[in-house]
C-alpha cells in the first residue's frame, strides 16, 4: 500500500470511499444536457464557417443548439443591400464599414485585398465545401437558434429589418444568453 495512504485510518478510508461512490452515483443520474451553446464573436469568413460547421454538426448529431452573436459577428447577420432608413451619421459610418451579406466577409489571414478570400471560395467550391450561405440555410434546415446581441445591435446601428432570412432568429441581452447557456454542457467562443 502506498505510505500516503497507509498514514490514513481505515474509517477515514472508508467514510472518503463512500463518499466518492455516493458522488459517482449522483453524476451518474444527472441529466445530460446534449445543448452546445456558441458565442460568435468574430465576422471573419474562416471563423464564420468554422462556427457554422460545427453548429450544423451538432445539430446534425442531434444536439440543441444555440448560437449567440455579437460585436464584430452581429454585422455578418445582414442582409446585402441598402441601410434601414433614420440613421445616426455614426450608425451610417457602422453601415457603410461593416456592410451586409456573406459575400463581404473578409478572410482573417491571407486576405490579400479580397484575392484570399477569392482563392478559399474557389477551392471550396471546386471541393464541394459549402459555402457560407449553405451552411447559414442547413444551420437553419437543422432547427440551429441564432440570438443577436441588443448592444452589439445598438451600438452599431443595425436594425431588425436589415437581418437575414432566418426562422429561429432574435435579438436578446447577455443575461438572457448566459441563462440559456447555463443548462449547455457544452459552450464554445469563437
Amino acid at each position: 500500500m502506498n505510505q500516503a495512504v497507509q498514514e490514513y485510518s481505515p474509517e477515514l478510508l472508508g467514510a472518503l470511499t463512500e463518499r466518492v461512490e455516493a458522488l459517482e452515483e449522483q453524476a451518474a443520474a444527472a441529466p445530460r444536457s446534449d445543448k452546445l451553446s456558441m458565442v460568435v464573436f468574430s465576422g471573419e469568413l474562416d471563423k464564420l464557417l468554422a462556427a457554422f460547421v460545427i453548429a450544423t454538426g451538432a445539430a446534425a448529431c442531434g444536439m440543441k443548439v444555440s448560437m449567440f452573436f455579437t460585436f464584430w459577428a452581429t454585422a455578418a447577420l445582414k442582409k446585402e443591400g441598402p441601410q434601414a432608413k433614420g440613421k445616426s451619421l455614426v450608425e451610417k459610418m457602422f453601415g457603410w464599414m461593416l456592410p451586409g451579406g456573406f459575400g463581404k466577409r473578409k478572410l482573417s489571414k491571407m486576405e490579400m485585398g479580397g484575392v484570399g478570400r477569392w482563392m478559399m471560395t474557389r477551392e471550396m467550391a471546386k471541393k464541394n465545401v459549402a459555402s457560407l450561405a449553405e451552411l447559414v440555410e442547413a444551420a437553419d434546415e437543422l432547427g440551429v437558434r441564432i440570438s443577436i446581441c441588443e448592444m452589439s445591435m445598438s451600438l452599431m446601428g443595425i436594425r431588425q429589418e436589415e437581418l437575414l432570412d432566418y426562422s429561429d432568429i432574435g435579438c436578446c441581452g447577455v443575461a438572457s444568453f448566459l441563462d440559456d447557456a447555463s443548462s449547455s454542457n457544452t459552450t464554445l467562443f469563437i
